[in-house]
């Protein structure tokens, strides 16, 4: 799963590609997301973070219009209402990639990446005139491009993974929303996803929202982090300024050690539990 080598034109306007503004979630009159305010830029990759339960994918499918909030705004370019939008014109801006999609039978891997071309296709099936070159891009950035004839069934669950992803790039939008999109993926693809993600807002000028279990992910692939806990936003900013082992430690309550990577400069974190280290070990009663 390599980036491609095309560089296409970047676009005339740049600015917050999307943004939510004071966003408060409710589920069953229970407000799960509270207040929260999110700006996905182009060109920058946007990580959440947070302990389970924190808001964090609540949170990214408000983005996605997926969950409709209590109160708040969404916005695309700064002046356009997310909410307005119809589904179709939504679906031209945004890209959702969600968990657990379970594998469709019947169909090759082409054409469920051809799934993304939805919003470019006509009631009545209208010609979609850049869809092949679309879909054709999309499987080679993913590395699936020599399963595209093998039935999407046969797949194993981290090719599933990148057959899904290759559907959201064939969308051809400017934001990409991914919710832990390393699931199923072993390591060598999760090192490769994440360098293709960076691609994409590198090269491709992409704003890219992602939500991430994994701080050490988080650290290497984001420009800023968005850090949750108990669905409020206690941290925003690049990844040296959210993730410090007194925020870590408080947030996730447990012990958080945070070092800098001799080989790659990125931050890494460590949770300590009670036989992480030898001194401890010895002290342990029996």
């Amino acid at each position: 799963m390599k980036a491609g080598e095309e560089t296409p034109e970047a676009p005339s306007v740049r600015g917050h590609a999307l943004s939510a503004a004071d966003v408060t979630v409710a589920y069953d009159a229970v407000d799960v997301v509270h207040d929260a305010s999110v700006a996905l830029p182009l060109g920058e990759v946007t990580v959440l973070v947070g302990p389970n339960g924190s808001g964090k994918s609540t949170l990214l499918r408000t983005l996605a219009r997926l969950q409709r909030p209590r109160q708040g705004t969404l916005a695309i370019d700064a002046d356009t209402d997310g909410f307005a939008l119809s589904p179709r014109e939504f679906s031209r801006q945004v890209a959702l990639l969600t968990q657990g999609r379970a594998a469709p039978s019947g169909l090759s891997v082409r054409d469920v990446v051809e799934f993304g071309r939805y919003p470019y296709r006509g009631r009545w099936g209208r010609a979609d005139p850049r869809g092949r070159a679309a879909v054709d891009r999309a499987l080679r950035l993913t590395g699936v491009e020599e399963l595209a004839e093998r039935g999407a069934e046969h797949l194993s669950g981290g090719q599933l993974q990148r057959v899904w992803l290759a559907g959201c790039l064939a969308q051809e939008t400017g934001v990409l929303l991914l919710d832990e999109p390393t699931t199923y993926l072993d390591l060598r693809y999760q090192v490769e996803l994440l360098d293709l993600i960076r691609d994409l807002a590198d090269v491709h000028d992409i704003a890219v929202g992602v939500v991430l279990h994994d701080l050490d992910q988080a650290a290497a692939v984001a420009d800023r982090i968005v850090l949750l806990h108990e669905g409020r936003i206690i941290a925003d900013g690049p990844p040296e300024d959210v993730l410090t082992p007194e925020r870590l430690t408080e947030t996730y309550g447990i012990r958080v050690e945070v070092t800098a990577d001799p080989l790659t400069g990125h931050l890494r974190t460590r949770a300590v539990g009670r036989h992480h280290t030898r001194n401890e070990r010895l002290t342990t009663p029996s």
